[in-house]
């Protein structure tokens, strides 16, 4: 695909001299991107920036008060911004067939570290989640997502040609995963991470028979679940009827609806939220959507249901233009959790599922939240990017196949 540079010649994948460093740095030059591929990038930029304006109104009374600085979460927000982006240009210029390599290391290191927090992680609201290094937090179940997109493509890509060994190994190591984030206990995130398997797994065509007996038995483990644990059942009769408990576990339900409803047609306006001033609990993560709608009211969270909308349908897009069926699944993987974990919050935001820990990607506060969504989305770039037929090498006038 010849371009003219500068001169008037034909240069074929060469970068002109008067682009600058960053562009240099991108695999392909910018006027090579597939139209919807540049768009998916813009929209990730707008999505990064407005969630840091939205994260900005629902921390900075909070903040204030018991940081006594209001832009503690923004300044620490960017920081994390700034890391999750550098990654994504990383996955961006790296091939997907060496993230694919990495798949599988990156699991097992995952189930590990999750395991790990059952023995020394911190415990938060009756949940071990995170380990402590230093000045870090690190959530392994949101870490590992990334690599688990990438090892169930790879696995369900090949499931008819891998043996039996194979698929025993990896399908013991998803279960091992899933029952080590409940035993956390985590339900939401070993659903969304059950459900991802589920779809990747039905996207490669593997039989209904198999994946009809694996949903009833997810089904029954996620139930099994909520009677033993007694917070996840005060959770679900709270969902049910949070009116029965407005001052114990209904409240934080009721609050969030207070918040939406009171944003009317239009909303209250733009840092105008009276609820995030400590009526809302945990108003800049799992409840941030309920300050936006507040503050935008029902259009704005309509335009933010379409915002998805456009994302889900650019991911479907790049996912029917990638030429192996390993990117394809990644493509679909990673269109998954972000649009997924996005409706799955403003569900539980609104009363529609019962309250879950899931942050809303590139919005609510968080580093882990930041580099795992950023990091699904920059193998969703590399996917369509590899799905143009060709890339360049780091030497100018080599050209790399994209992997088949």
């Amino acid at each position: 695909m010849p371009y003219r540079n500068a001169k008037g010649k034909e240069s074929f994948l060469r970068y002109p001299k008067e682009i600058s460093f960053w562009q240099k740095q991108l695999p392909l030059p910018w006027s090579l991107w597939p139209a919807e591929t540049r768009l998916l990038l813009s929209l990730l930029g707008f999505w990064s920036l407005a969630g840091l304006l939205v994260l900005g109104s629902a921390s900075w009374w909070v903040a204030a008060r018991e940081m006594s600085d209001g832009s503690y979460y923004i300044k620490r927000q960017i920081l994390w911004l700034l890391s999750s982006w550098s990654l994504l240009f990383l996955v961006i210029s790296t091939s997907l067939r060496r993230w694919l390599k990495l798949a599988g290391t990156g699991v097992i290191i995952g189930c590990v570290l999750v395991g790990a927090t059952l023995l020394i992680g911190s415990t938060v609201n009756g949940a071990s989640r995170w380990l402590i290094l230093g000045p870090i937090q690190i959530q392994p179940s949101e870490i590992i997502k990334p690599f688990v997109v990438l090892q169930a493509a790879s696995t369900f890509a090949h499931w008819k040609r891998i043996s039996s060994d194979q698929k025993l190994l990896w399908l013991g190591v998803f279960a091992t995963l899933l029952l080590l984030i409940l035993k956390q206990p985590n339900l939401s995130t070993a659903g969304l991470i059950g459900i991802l398997i589920w779809l990747i797994a039905l996207a490669s065509g593997v039989r209904l028979r198999s994946l009809f007996s694996t949903a009833i038995a997810g089904s029954l483990l996620g139930t099994a679940s909520i009677f033993l644990n007694e917070y996840q059942r005060l959770r679900v009769t709270s969902f049910l009827d949070p009116w029965q408990d407005p001052q114990g576990t209904g409240y934080q339900l009721i609050q969030s609806l207070l918040a939406i409803g009171s944003g009317g047609w239009f909303g209250e306006g733009y840092g105008l939220s009276t609820q995030k001033l400590q009526y809302l609990p945990i108003q800049s993560t799992d409840f941030i959507f309920a300050v936006f709608a507040e503050e935008f009211g029902f259009i704005g969270s309509l335009m933010l249901l379409f915002f998805l909308l456009l994302i889900a349908f650019l991911g479907l897009r790049v996912a029917l233009r990638c030429r192996n069926n390993q990117a394809k699944l990644v493509a679909i993987g990673s269109t998954t959790i972000l649009v997924g974990q996005s409706i799955m919050n403003i569900a539980v935001a609104s009363g529609a599922m019962p309250t879950t820990g899931l942050p809303l990607p590139l919005v609510s506060y968080g580093g882990n939240s930041l580099i795992s969504s950023l990091f699904l989305a920059g193998l969703l770039i590399r996917c369509s990017l590899e799905s143009t037929g060709f890339l360049p090498d780091r030497r100018p006038n080599k050209v790399q196949k994209s992997i088949r």
